[in-house]
């Protein structure tokens, strides 16, 4: 007998909570060195703190979604990441210390309808990515360009029709908005933990000064590195056939799930 399982069972079948485990773990272990400890040590905790945080599995999705629909190669990744990590830093700074300021917390129907959006905005972008390779968008091996005719070519993403085309990230204002966003998800988590940790306001504002800008540096490198591995060599025989649809396949599941779809 032939078991079918419904769009609706497999909806309600996923659970992604596991992948935020590890790093929840490493926040409260941070969190509890944060605690009383003197000026400088917490401020080198909140640079930890930050760099970690931009390594969530929802900010990871959302990005490594961009890198992989635009394109670009590593230096343009970077960029890239750097938008996001410039709105998601603006938002923590410019909400936050007035949080801090009042000692008060960020209404939860914002935050709740910013996750919500969060998970929007990860659908939106699968779906793109998934619409793209459907067109038969996305290559990775090594290429000259017409201008490049004595060098020896260069690794980046994409469109397999555009021989030649120019190396630009295009939707910096996107990557931005998209990083605002998420930065309004956790502002209100950030801010409580911060006050909860810190003795006085004016450290628990210097903790964020330190933090917000740490959760852009994170996700510059992570883009990076996402962009450097999709091109290496070893990753090109399967990057179209399989990366590709994975990474939209898997978003739009992810998405779905932090949406709360279903």
């Amino acid at each position: 007998m032939i078991q079918t399982i419904t769009t609706s069972e497999l909806q309600a079948n996923m659970d992604f909570s596991v992948l935020f485990t590890p790093f929840e773990r490493a926040d409260a272990w941070l969190q509890g060195l944060l605690s009383g400890a003197p000026f400088l040590v917490a401020m080198v905790i909140a640079v930890a703190l930050g760099l970690r945080h931009a390594s969530d599995p929802d900010h990871l999705v959302a990005v490594t979604s961009l890198v992989a629909a635009d394109g670009g190669e590593a230096r343009s990744a970077a960029r890239l990441g750097g938008w996001w990590g410039a709105g998601h830093a603006a938002a923590l700074v410019v909400i936050g210390l007035p949080l801090i300021a009042l000692k008060s917390a960020l209404p939860a129907w914002i935050e709740y309808g910013a996750e919500r959006a969060v998970g929007v905005i990860i659908v939106l972008l699968a779906l793109r990515v998934i619409a793209k390779w459907i067109r038969g968008d996305f290559r990775s091996e090594r290429h000259r360009h017409r201008s490049e005719a004595g060098a020896s070519g260069h690794r980046h993403l994409h469109h397999a029709a555009e021989p030649d085309h120019p190396h630009r990230i295009r939707t910096p204002r996107q990557a931005a908005g998209i990083g605002v966003v998420h930065g309004l998800a956790g502002t209100g988590a950030v801010v409580l933990l911060l006050i909860a940790a810190l003795p006085t306001q004016l450290e628990a504002a210097a903790a964020l000064l330190v933090f917000a800008p740490m959760t852009a540096v994170s996700m510059t490198l992570c883009t990076t590195a996402f962009a450097w591995l999709l091109t290496r060599r070893l990753v090109a025989p399967i990057y179209r056939t399989v990366v590709v649809p994975a990474l939209g396949i898997s978003g739009l599941m992810f998405g779905a799930w932090y949406a709360g779809v279903g």
